[in-house]
């Protein structure tokens, strides 16, 4: 099957050009080739622009275990919704991913389910150091140095230390420093506010976390990625980077603070808690500035019953990806930020992070993961329209403009006109650690 998408504004490695891109099955075939080239189907894409699809490195689909909230398949529609191609899903569904053989049992499922392509982090635990160091199939290791479900949480000196040292996949860390998160707890009795969320999982908790993480990165020399960046105390602390240290920023922590708890209450509580305005703008700068690499959701769907118990209760989560994307094209319209940018921060620069092969570009021989946006489309987010199996946004009722319109997976459409293809499958994305990373793949 080839497909001639004609007429876009294309986003390419260069920048931006108004070119047409043939693609034949799964891959991009050619970009702006000649008019005599053979074509099965041509999508008239004038006055729009084409982006490759988004990959979101960070999201919690709880597929198995607690699939009420979020299971692969609505999870995945939610993506294609939202122009993301490919996620990568983290360890603490139930049973944990913390072996080589639950890590090929959830990619076995993928394939059944997920209308997008996927992978899947291994998680650490205190005593699986020897499954780390033989997993494959996986984009990294992620360690909860902070509370997290099961035996995921690794805060123990020695093991962490072990970690580093004997594993060589790229690590992340969710970072918030459990001691200082216990001793703001018993601080203030407990918590009885959402908003006290926030002042038990404070900026030290953060910043503790993370300086711990990346000094054991350094003395390892082992690549390293710090999720979820909230505090504009850790943005120094990145500039040192040492070509080891990469990081990322969710949505949640460039537009909600503890202003507006009053407001959206529960809604907004997540680990990494919401800080302050003056964070929100740091990390805006950050990301800006290159400082923090990329813009991941963690996308962590609770029910809206469960989200209403009173604190502290009510879990922590929010869901994401099906309006990250229009979020920062949004601000693209605004005059924040440029495609350019966006196109580095939630495409290619996750693809070179976690060595992801032939994704996060729009060039030849890459895979044909691709969304065409209309800049000019404005929309409001409403719960009812919501993808996610949870049914609900923090952003419900926010009027955005600049939306993705179709999506591809590999060629295929996954979204169009409003209208999602359920039985489409995505494929296991291909990791090659060879390749460096970031710092070593930035032509």
């Amino acid at each position: 099957m080839r497909t001639l998408i004609k007429g876009a504004t294309c986003i390419l490695p260069s920048g931006r050009a108004k070119v047409d891109v043939l693609t034949e099955d799964a891959k991009i075939l050619g970009i702006d080739p000649p008019n005599t080239a053979r074509t099965d189907e041509v999508v008239d894409a004038a006055g729009l622009f084409l982006l490759p699809g988004v990959i979101d490195d960070q999201v919690h689909f709880r597929d198995p275990g607690l699939t009420h909230k979020e299971d692969l398949h609505t999870g995945s529609l939610a993506c294609a919704k939202g122009g993301v191609t490919t996620f990568l899903e983290m360890p603490n569904t139930n049973p944990t991913t913390t072996t080589c053989d639950r890590l090929a049992e959830k990619l076995a499922l993928a394939a059944t389910k997920s209308v997008v392509n996927y992978g899947f982090y291994i998680g650490a635990t205190p005593t699986n150091v020897a499954e780390l160091a033989q997993a494959k199939r996986t984009p990294g290791i992620k360690i909860f140095i902070g509370s997290s479900t099961g035996d995921l949480l690794v805060d123990d000196q020695e093991a962490l230390e072990r970690i580093f040292a004997e594993t060589t996949l790229p690590i992340c860390a969710h970072c918030e420093d459990e001691s200082t998160v216990r001793a703001n707890r018993d601080r203030i009795g407990g918590g009885s506010s959402y908003a006290d969320h926030s002042l038990i999982r404070d900026h030290k908790a953060a910043v503790i976390a993370t300086k711990r993480a990346m000094d054991l990165a350094f003395r390892h020399h082992h690549r390293f990625h710090v999720l979820h960046v909230s505090t504009a105390d850790e943005v120094p602390l990145l500039r040192d980077h040492r070509d080891l240290i990469t990081a990322e920023v969710c949505p949640h922590h460039l537009y909600f603070n503890v202003d507006d708890y009053p407001r959206l209450g529960s809604l907004i509580q997540m680990n990494p808690s919401i800080k302050t305005k003056q964070d929100n703008e740091a990390l805006w700068k950050a990301l800006v500035d290159g400082t923090i690499q990329i813009i991941a959701t963690d996308h962590a769907p609770h029910t809206l019953e469960e989200k209403s118990q009173p604190y502290p209760k009510s879990p922590s989560g929010l869901p994401a990806v099906e309006n990250s994307l229009a979020l920062i094209l949004h601000e693209v319209n605004r005059g924040r930020c440029t495609l350019e940018q966006v196109v580095h921060w939630m495409c290619d620069g996750p693809a070179r992070i976690w060595d992801i092969v032939n994704k996060g570009r729009i060039a030849e021989g890459y895979d044909a993961d691709l969304v065409l946006v209309d800049m000019t489309r404005s929309q409001t987010i409403r719960n009812e329209e919501q993808v996610t199996k949870s049914k609900w946004s923090p952003w419900a009722g926010t009027t955005l403009t600049g939306w993705p319109v179709r999506t591809w997976v590999r060629g295929k459409t996954v979204f169009a006109d409003g209208k999602l293809d359920v039985t489409a499958r995505g494929a296991e994305a291909e990791f090659d650690h060879s390749r460096g990373g970031y710092w070593k793949t930035q032509g």
